[in-house]
């Protein structure tokens, strides 16, 4: 499925990305009060960083991603769940029913569709009083090794933004009228890569890849290049998991 956002030369790359914050995920799921058997619509499920927590809890997943490459990748870290079902589909046309879900996520994911168009489709296919996420992991910029990449990235490309995924979502959820205020969640995690995986990770960044045009090949070989002259094996990368939740009117 064609989208304006296409994965499918960073869909490997995707698979070493970090895991989101247990602590995060734990506080989201005692503030919705989900229990094992809810019903979830994991959107933008790529290869199942989100996907993969979801289905641990117990909860019946469906995991709506358009990028093949991306689903293949998913269901194939996801076979080991018979809670997990894939469907080819977008954020703003899920393919699913009215009604269907208890929650309706957004895993990395929410900054690449129409947000106003995938708020009313989440409004529509989840219950009544039912509950809708989004989150990303971002990385520590106060790091030194971080600031560093930040320097590599905007020499290149001096215009460089995050565009929708380092903002407030609040607005934007109070805005569709379609859901109580956001309740913003966050908290800190450490993870710790290869150098190799470091630059693996890197060649997955859509947001740089998207900006970046022809000059993103040699911006990666610049970040492995100054890791490599780090003289470390592993990299420990602070990020905090930042995520807003909101229940349904």
């Amino acid at each position: 499925m064609k989208t304006e956002w296409d994965y499918t030369e960073l869909a490997d790359a995707y698979l070493t990305r970090p895991p989101y914050s247990e602590d995060v995920l734990n506080r989201i799921f005692s503030i919705s009060g989900l229990k094992e058997g809810a019903d979830v619509c994991d959107v933008g499920a790529g290869v199942a960083h989100l996907t993969i927590p979801l289905a641990e809890r117990g909860f019946r997943v469906v995991a709506v991603e358009p990028n093949d490459a991306m689903r293949a990748n998913g269901m194939r870290r996801t076979v080991r769940f018979p809670n997990v079902s894939w469907v080819e589909a977008g954020g703003e046309e899920t393919k699913q029913p009215d009604g269907a879900f208890d929650l309706v996520s957004f895993g990395s994911s929410f900054n690449v569709v129409d947000r106003r168009r995938a708020l009313d489709e989440t409004h529509r296919i989840l219950r009544p009083k039912g509950w809708f996420i989004c989150m990303w992991n971002h990385r520590d910029l106060d790091d030194p090794i971080q600031a560093e990449i930040e320097h590599i990235i905007k020499r290149a490309i001096p215009e460089y933004g995050y565009g929708t995924r380092r903002e407030d979502q609040s607005a934007v959820i109070r805005e569709s009228g379609l859901f109580d205020d956001a309740l913003p969640v966050e908290g800190a995690a450490l993870h710790v890569q290869t150098v190799a995986q470091v630059v693996e990770t890197w060649r997955s960044h859509a947001t740089l890849h998207r900006q970046a045009g022809d000059k993103f090949s040699a911006i990666i070989q610049s970040i492995a290049e100054y890791l490599d002259s780090l003289g470390k094996n592993d990299v420990s990368i602070p990020y905090t998991t930042r995520a807003w939740l909101a229940r349904a009117r």
